[in-house]
């Protein structure tokens, strides 16, 4: 995957699926998106929190993530919590769905920002980590900081 523009921000993270998934492949996908869900976008009004994605049917669709309304909408504005397709290569869903029917893994959102004006998803293929895993890694994590403080001083 090619590397991100710093320049061009992150709209929302799920700081959550690193402390509870081992992220094993990542993969930048388009959204389908209308156009009040756009500007609510743009106004990071988005959360993350329990999104995953599902495959069906050689599509992949988005769901459980939260895009509130816009403000300035009128009839026509979107419903917040509804499925949004997403856009990838066939190639990538075959892929994906193999892993998730073999692995038992999950397909989970981990960012959402914006690429040359379009509103992009990175999503990763992950394995859901035990009770040790997590205290493993907040133990790795706060040894790491540890030594770093070691070597300043």
């Amino acid at each position: 995957m090619p590397r991100r523009n710093p320049d061009e921000p992150v709209l929302a993270s799920n700081k959550k699926a690193f402390h509870d998934y081992n992220v094993i492949e990542r993969f930048e996908s388009g959204v389908q998106l209308v156009g009040t869900e756009v500007k609510s976008c743009r106004a990071k009004s988005i959360n993350m929190t329990d999104s995953y994605v599902t495959l069906r049917n050689g599509q992949a669709w988005l769901e459980n993530m939260h895009i509130a309304p816009y403000g300035f909408g009128n009839r026509f504005n979107h419903d917040a919590k509804q499925k949004r397709r997403l856009l990838l290569h066939k190639n990538e869903i075959l892929k994906l769905s193999q892993w998730v029917g073999a692995k038992g893994g999950t397909v989970i959102p981990l960012k959402v920002y914006l690429k040359q004006g379009l509103v992009k998803i990175e999503i990763a293929y992950c394995q859901g980590k035990t009770h040790g895993d997590k205290r493993d890694t907040l133990r790795k994590r706060q040894d790491d900081l540890d030594m770093r403080r070691a070597l300043k001083h």
